[in-house]
């Protein structure tokens, strides 16, 4: 391929990715989701797919289209309490997870992508992270089929930590603001979240794009992906929506009723709150 990386569309991106691969995928809840290859995906009814990301997407959108299609065997994430369907899958037996602490999941990652076997961290001392026994999948009567195992412990300066192994994937899907054709990214405030990182621990990673430019065109500050993890790149369509898990706005700023209405709710809260205080002293 030499160093243009770029490739005509999404299904030719994902199109040698087996069935059982292991795919590290960037976002955080749909934020910086790589929405057009999961899709391209589930066009290519790519299955038994175990899969690294934050979180699970939603019941109908990201990572959730795989899973109601019954595509995903395995996730390992840091949280999932978006998706009414993944705890379904759960639940039952059909789904296994690995729950990481999310920092933890970062570091994973990033060790993964940088050569680093294994390193040690105080995250999940004295908890089921350490001790194990955390279900990881279910059987169909609700017992626990496969338990986490325990952690190694090592003491360093007085403070316990445990033994996290790095991980790896078999692809790496990432999306990006601006790519150019040798794979250098830059990614738009948040959605640059575990987007870096998964491209990193991608053996080989595909990026979609918001605008593919010339390469010489991204100032070498501006980059936070540096092309040498990032192996193609596919221009997608940018008038496709992008969705937002919870929307949250304050009132107009001409809306004096909604003003007063918000401004009268909260001062009830407050008094309520003094008043528990108040009956508790």
């Amino acid at each position: 391929m030499g160093m243009d990386k770029v490739v005509e569309s999404a299904a030719q991106a994902v199109a040698d990715i087996p069935d059982g691969a292991v795919l590290a995928v960037g976002g955080f809840g749909l934020c910086g989701i790589p929405s057009t290859l999961i899709g391209a995906l589930a066009e290519a009814g790519t299955s038994g797919l175990r899969v690294v990301s934050n979180n699970c997407g939603v019941d109908d959108w990201g990572l959730g289209l795989l899973l109601r299609a019954g595509r995903i065997v395995r996730m390992t994430s840091s949280y999932v309490g978006e998706n009414k369907e993944f705890a379904r899958r759960y639940l039952s037996g059909e789904l296994e997870v690995e729950l990481t602490p999310q920092g933890t999941l970062a570091e994973r990652l990033r060790a993964g992508g940088a050569g680093i076997p294994a390193f040690y961290t105080p995250a999940g001392v004295g908890t089921q992270v350490e001790e194990g026994g955390l279900p990881w999948r279910h059987d169909p009567y609700g017992g626990v089929a496969v338990a986490s195992p325990p952690k190694e412990v090592r003491e360093f300066g007085g403070r316990r930590h445990l033994l996290e192994e790095a991980i790896t994937a078999d692809f790496g899907l990432v999306r990006a603001a601006v790519a150019d054709r040798h794979g250098n990214c830059v990614f738009h405030a948040a959605a640059r979240n575990f987007n870096p990182l998964c491209a990193m621990a991608g053996r080989v990673t595909v990026v979609e794009a918001e605008r593919v430019v010339e390469a010489g065109e991204l100032p070498p500050d501006a980059v936070h992906l540096p092309g040498v993890y990032v192996d193609r790149v596919v221009a997608v369509d940018t008038s496709l929506d992008k969705r937002i898990e919870r929307r949250t706005v304050r009132p107009a700023r001409g809306d004096v009723a909604g003003v007063a209405e918000a401004t009268t709710a909260r001062a009830a809260r407050t008094a309520d709150t003094a008043r528990t205080v108040t009956e508790e002293n």
